[in-house]
């Protein structure tokens, strides 16, 4: 990951962690605060996030780095059935890419 992407991560989670501690956030009705533990780049334009709560709980925010406009970090918390998507997700991506191939062979006359 580059240097400057890296550094805008760090920012992008830090504001996720002050906007989520807000006591006036809709749906933060036991006032719950976080603050980043730890981040975990999983390639070049994602990673995860870990939150601690100060009810000791943890949160887990996946970032990926959509380069438009400059760049910017993009999030959500993902479920189970996020991680089950994305795993077939996989499989049409590597079928698209099969039916794909044979394009790069025709002339565009």
């Amino acid at each position: 990951m580059k240097k400057v992407i890296a550094h805008s991560l760090r920012e992008k989670a830090d504001e996720v962690a002050f906007n989520f501690s807000r006591k006036d956030r809709p749906g933060n009705v036991s006032g719950e605060t976080f603050r980043v533990d730890s981040i975990h780049p999983l390639s070049e334009s994602t990673a995860y996030v870990h939150f601690k709560k100060n009810t000791g709980k943890i949160a887990v925010a996946f970032f990926y780095y959509i380069n438009m406009n400059g760049g910017m970090w993009q999030y959500f918390f993902p479920t189970y059935d996020h991680c089950i998507g994305a795993e077939k997700l996989r499989d049409i991506l590597h079928d698209a890419e099969q039916k794909n191939f044979k394009y790069n062979f025709q002339s565009n006359e």
